[in-house]
Parts: structure tokens; C-alpha cells; sequence
């Protein structure tokens, strides 16, 4: 919806004389605001960002949960950054890359909340380099899990130490196996059909892990393993193996867990989300410093647009995952200058409008969807920069 600029001051103006304050009109100069933004702490953005998801957490109904429990969801992205000498030594461009020509790259691991779709921790770190990986992203946000919640997360986080430092804060996981690991239901004991328990053996001490920390770890666990199929046409994986701490069957069964890993693929369109919606996918900032703070900020406007979801939500006896983020912020972006303007009785309505907008646009339930991995729309065609952009405009200035 577009914003008529010269009303909104005229307003503006009229209530600032309304309380007695006389002003001109704003300056374009942005100078002020750059230097405040700098000031700002990234300490406070994150930790307004967490405690706003904490505080929703308690928020969530019961018929959200899965089996009654919180599940976060986990995964990794990538994020790129302008080509300055102080984000490259932070965060360099991949190896591969001509010097000039590639752009500084930071990794990312989120947490994000199943029931809620709000974001409940965030590790970064380089791209590449040693202790770069998200396993190790991961560890550092192990703290972020609460006691009694489930890990839904693919193959690539399904080790041994992954696992048992997760059941030693007595959090569960579902993961896909690990491709290096070898599958043969003959083993282990039954559950039931391509369903078993299965003792896994301590492996030997990893570099990153310290002595104490690897005796303390135990010298076996047991997990359950599940085969899930996918029976449905389109879709590029028809069998997969599950590995879970879940191994009460009938408390758990095994078509319900397969149900919760199918629900994974919700932090892929959550960090779509954020990359492509929000426009997080190229930061625009040029020193790590205020990355950071860019970053953080877009995740914090992530978690108050689910939180008015989740309270249009509540009103409307709706799930949070029902309803569209992009209509969400629409709506916020379209009122948050009214309301701010507005009265308490006023401003109450507006909000009270806004959730209804919400609710209005749901998200179809296309159950079996399949799409082409392709683009319908041809990109312009444009010449790849092979060299850095000085020499380039030094050879066309010399031409």
C-alpha cells in the first residue's frame, strides 16, 4: 500500500502544535540517524530479539504443540556482504574466489520454532576454516533449548556427539541418518516394520572436543531407527531412515514421527522468509560491526511480525502457520504510521483490524504439492565481471 508522504508530515506537524512543540519539517539529511544506528548496541537487539520469542513460547496453544511438546527446528544459510577490506577479514569470500572478485560470506545456523515459526537463536560465524561447520554453530546454541524439547533437524547434525550432548540437557531429536552410516533392520530390536532400537558405540575423541567433555559423554546410546516413505509422485526421495531419542512406540509411533520430519521442510520456507521477504539475503552494510546489527534487526522485525501473527492467531482460534507472513507484514507496514498517530481508543481498533486483516489470508493446504526446481522468467543477459572493477574502468577509461 503506498504511503502519501505529504500528508503523513502535515499530520505530523499538526500534532506536534497540537503539544505545544513547534518544528520544521524533517531534514533528508540522514547523517544524525546513521551515526545513532551505529551506537546502537548489538547486545540489545539480540537480546530483545530472544526474549520477545521466549515470551511467545509461553504463548503457544496446546493444539500447536506436537504431542504436547515444543519442537525447534534447525538449519543452516549463508548470507553475503559488500566487498570491504574490513568484512573481508572478517568474513572472507569463498577460496575458489579471484581476489576482486568475490564477495565476503558468513554462515549462519537458526533455531526456529515449529509451532510459532519465530526465531529462537542465531550462531554465525565464517564461511569456511576450521570450527566453521553448523554442527559447531550448533553447540553454541544448545543453551538456547529448553529442557523436555524436541530437535527436528537433516542428516547433517545426526552424530554421536551432537546427539548425546542434546540428551545430556535431556532434549530430544529427530534427525534424518547420516549418510555414512550403514542401514540393516536385521539388527537391534524390533518396534515393528522398518522400525528398531539400535545402540550406538562411542566413537573416538574429535579435535574440537577437550578430555573431560569426552569422558564425560556416555560410552553408548540408544536411539530409535525408522524407515519413512514418501509415497507421493513428484518428489525426489521416496524412502528415507529417521533416527530419534523418541523410543516409547506407543507413545511415539513411528507414522507420527515420520509426520514431524515431513514438518521440516517449515524452516526452509522460514528462512526464505527471512532472506527473500525481509531481504536479508545481500546485507548492505560494510563493516562486521554494523552486520551485525543489520542482521539482528531484521531478525527482531522477523519476531514481531509472528508475534502479531501469533495474536491474530489467538483471536481468530487459527494457527500461527496458517497464516501468510507476507500479508502479515503488509498489514503491519501499512498501519504502524497510523497508530502511531492515533489515541489509545483509536490505536486499539487499528490493532484490533490489523489481526483480522491477518487472518483473513490464509495459507492453502496443498497437501502433495510439487513444483519444478526451474524459472519460468529469463534473466538478462549480463557479462560476468572477470577482473577487479578498478583495472575494468581502468581499461575502459584508457580505450
Amino acid at each position: 500500500m503506498p504511503v502519501n508522504y505529504a500528508a503523513f508530515r502535515r499530520t505530523l506537524i499538526e500534532v506536534q502544535k497540537s503539544h505545544g512543540v513547534e518544528r520544521g519539517p524533517c531534514s533528508s539529511n540522514t547523517g544524525a540517524y546513521c551515526r545513532a544506528r551505529a551506537k546502537l548496541p548489538e547486545t540489545v537487539i539480540r537480546r530483545l530479539t530472544l526474549e520477545l520469542a521466549d515470551g511467545c513460547r509461553e504463548q503457544a496453544g496446546k493444539t500447536w504443540l506436537w504431542h504436547g511438546r515444543h519442537v525447534q527446528m534447525v538449519d543452516g544459510t549463508t548470507v553475503s556482504m559488500p566487498d570491504t577490506k574490513a568484512n573481508q577479514k572478517v568474513y572472507p569470500q569463498q577460496s575458489q574466489q579471484k581476489e576482486g572478485l568475490g564477495f565476503p560470506i558468513a554462515r549462519m545456523v537458526v533455531l526456529l520454532s515449529l509451532s510459532t515459526g519465530m526465531l529462537t537463536g542465531m550462531a554465525m560465524g565464517r564461511y569456511q576454516g576450521k570450527e566453521t561447520g553448523e554442527p559447531a554453530l550448533l553447540r553454541d546454541l544448545l543453551d538456547r533449548f529448553k529442557p523436555d524439547e524436541v530437535m527436528l533437524a537433516d542428516r547433517y547434525y545426526c552424530s554421536y556427539f551432537m546427539i548425546a550432548l542434546l540428551m545430556e540437557r535431556g532434549i530430544d531429536f529427530v534427525v534424518r541418518l547420516h549418510q555414512r552410516r550403514s542401514v540393516d533392520f536385521r539388527r537391534g530390536r524390533s518396534l515393528g516394520t522398518a522400525d528398531q532400537l539400535l545402540t550406538w558405540m562411542r566413537p573416538a575423541r574429535p579435535e574440537w572436543m577437550d578430555r573431560d567433555t569426552y569422558d564425560r559423554m556416555p560410552e553408548s546410546i540408544e536411539v530409535r531407527q525408522a524407515r519413512v516413505h514418501v509415497d507421493e509422485a513428484g518428489f525426489r526421495t521416496k524412502s528415507l531412515v529417521v533416527v530419534t531419542s523418541l523410543t516409547h512406540a506407543k507413545t511415539y509411533p513411528k507414522d507420527d514421527i515420520a509426520e514431524l520430519y515431513r514438518a521440516r521442510w517449515q524452516v526452509e520456507l522460514d528462512i526464505r522468509t527471512i532472506k527473500v521477504t525481509l531481504g536479508m539475503d545481500i546485507l548492505r552494510c560494510r563493516t562486521p560491526a554494523m552486520v551485525h546489527r543489520e542482521i539482528w534487526t531484521c531478525l527482531l522485525a522477523y519476531n514481531l511480525i509472528r508475534q502479531a501473527m501469533l495474536q491474530s492467531a489467538r483471536a481468530s482460534g487459527l494457527s500461527p502457520r496458517e497464516l501468510s507472513f507476507t500479508a502479515a507484514m503488509q498489514s503491519v507496514a501499512a498501519n504502524w504510521q497510523v497508530i502511531a498517530l492515533s489515541d489509545g481508543a483509536a490505536a486499539d481498533a487499528l490493532i484490533e483490524a490489523a489481526w483480522a486483516t491477518m487472518a483473513d489470508h490464509l495459507v492453502g493446504k496443498r497437501p502433495g504439492r510439487v513444483e519444478p526446481r526451474a524459472v519460468k522468467r529469463r534473466p538478462k543477459e549480463q557479462a560476468l565481471l572477470m577482473e577487479p572493477r578498478a583495472q575494468a574502468k581502468a581499461k575502459l577509461q584508457a580505450a
